[in-house]
């Protein structure tokens, strides 16, 4: 193999792998400057676009290097071959998971542009002990108080995306169920806020891994007959969409319960 062929494989691979750390490293600083605090969600959400955005191309690229590499080094007969492809490799496994976080954050097809959501949408659950630390939240706790929403219009949008989050009627004392609930909030890692037996009453705050994000729950439990009936809701402090967060959130604690 001559100089020249060996020197273009060999910046071809090296490339590669610099353009695939490079967009898998973008994806880390959209998050990683969050939590140290160099910027705030918005900037990280644009990284976050711009890595999506280039990252597929730069990873079928880099699958394309891969195999031109392995192939013109073993028929050149380079004793390279293993190290220039295993670089290439490297660089286009990162483009593709600088592709594929991203991609996961992208909300189902169907999903509201909205941050609040309660299994009681007539009365839903209201925030009290949780209130001073939404002091400067751009989201009010007001069910459907935001910018362009209705509480009616809310409430629509939530019960066509989420009818399966309704309000839940268990055949248990309250004070069973609210200790239940209050193990399920433990075992989801939330935040306890407070926890009100007297009132059937639980506020915790769930923090996103990703972005840091600090969404707020309340749960109220409320005598009804021999058993009892118990609502939640999950509202994030900041974003006019959730990409279904909070409706997981719910889904999930209601599982755990």
């Amino acid at each position: 193999m001559n100089n020249k062929s060996n020197l273009a494989l060999t910046s071809i691979a090296i490339l590669t792998l610099v353009a695939g750390l490079g967009i898998g490293g973008i994806v880390l600083a959209s998050a990683a400057g969050i939590w140290i605090g160099l910027w705030d969600f918005r900037r990280g959400f644009a990284l976050l676009q711009f890595a999506n955005t280039h990252a597929d191309w730069i990873a079928l690229a880099g699958a394309i290097i891969t195999v031109v590499v392995t192939v013109l080094g073993s028929v050149l007969k380079t004793g390279r071959t293993a190290k220039l492809a295993g670089l290439a490799l490297t660089g286009t496994a990162a483009a593709a998971l600088g592709y594929f976080i991203p991609e996961s954050y992208r909300p189902p097809e169907g999903t509201p542009p909205i941050h609040d959501v309660s299994t009681d949408t007539v009365n839903p659950p209201e925030y009290i002990a949780i209130l001073p630390l939404r002091a400067d939240a751009p989201n009010t706790t007001v069910y459907g108080g935001s910018q362009g929403m209705t509480h009616e219009r809310l409430a629509e949008l939530q019960t066509e995306a989420f009818p399966d989050l309704k309000t839940v009627t268990i055949d248990a004392r309250p004070q069973e169920v609210f200790e239940r609930a209050l193990s399920a909030v433990e075992e989801l890692g939330w935040q306890l806020v407070a926890a009100l037996p007297e009132e059937g009453r639980i506020e915790a705050t769930d923090t996103t891994f990703w972005f840091r994000f600090k969404d707020d729950i309340v749960i109220r439990i409320r005598p009804a007959g021999s058993g009892s009936v118990i609502d939640a809701r999950s509202l994030s402090r900041v974003g006019g969409g959730d990409a279904g967060t909070n409706a997981r959130r719910l889904r999930a604690f209601f599982a755990a319960l």
